[in-house]
Formats: C-alpha cells, sequence, structure tokens
C-alpha cells in the first residue's frame, strides 16, 4: 500500500510546517497540483511545492484538522477542516503516490463557496508574498 505509507510522509511534512524543503523531499520532480480556484493544473515539483506550501501555511491554523481518510492502493483521500477569519472550510486532498511512494498527483477541493473565496484571497496574499 503506497498510499499508507506516503501518507506518513505527508503527515510529517505538514505536522513541520509544510516547509518547502520537506516537501519537495516527497513529491515527484512531473508531480501536477489541481487547485479548486487555478483553472489549470499545474505542473512540475516547484509549483507543487509552492502551493502545497502555501497552502499549508494558509490554512495550517491552530484549528486544522483531517477528520476522515480512506486509502486505496496509491490513492488517498483526506478531508479536512478549518477556520480563516471565522469562515468554515471543509476539504477533500486527492493524493495518488507513485511506486517509490512519492507524491504524484495531489487534487484540494473546497466548499462551501464562501470558503472557496476566502481559500482564493488568502492564497493570491501569501503566494504574491512567497515572489517577492
Amino acid at each position: 500500500m503506497n498510499a499508507t505509507k506516503g501518507l506518513a510522509a505527508w503527515h510529517s511534512a505538514v505536522a513541520g510546517g509544510s516547509e518547502p524543503q520537506a516537501l519537495a523531499e516527497i513529491i515527484r520532480e512531473d508531480a501536477v497540483f489541481h487547485s479548486p480556484v487555478v483553472h489549470t493544473p499545474q505542473r512540475g515539483r516547484a509549483l507543487v511545492v509552492s502551493y502545497l506550501a502555501a497552502a499549508g501555511q494558509t490554512l495550517g491554523n491552530a484549528s486544522f484538522r483531517y477528520v476522515r481518510e480512506l486509502v486505496d492502493g496509491e490513492e488517498a483521500l483526506l478531508e479536512f477542516e478549518t477556520k480563516i477569519d471565522g469562515i468554515h472550510v471543509n476539504g477533500v486532498d486527492l493524493i495518488r503516490f507513485d511506486a517509490d511512494v512519492m507524491i504524484a498527483d495531489f487534487k484540494v477541493m473546497v466548499r462551501p463557496l464562501k470558503a472557496v473565496n476566502k481559500v482564493r484571497e488568502a492564497m493570491a496574499a501569501r503566494l504574491g508574498r512567497m515572489k517577492d
């Protein structure tokens, strides 16, 4: 079960603050990230790391918690909840791991619409700061 081993590394990276270096160690060079607010898939380790680091630092506040985890072979689904500026965010991370237990594909879905808008706003601000 690649996903079981991969999730241990993912949870460790998240617990460590979603630092770019830690994320880069578990993400394939040709990984793909699917954002809930960006229309095109983001391809390549550098882009995937930048989005996941920003998401971890934006969503990963004191209220963040995973509430459900489903694993099937190389696939994992993680449901999460958090609050940003008093707005409840409910989302799902869909992660596919390769044979080397590296993240190959990462898709995030967020609800409700008010939360999607708040996440978009917060991520845009975070990614803008990361480019400076």
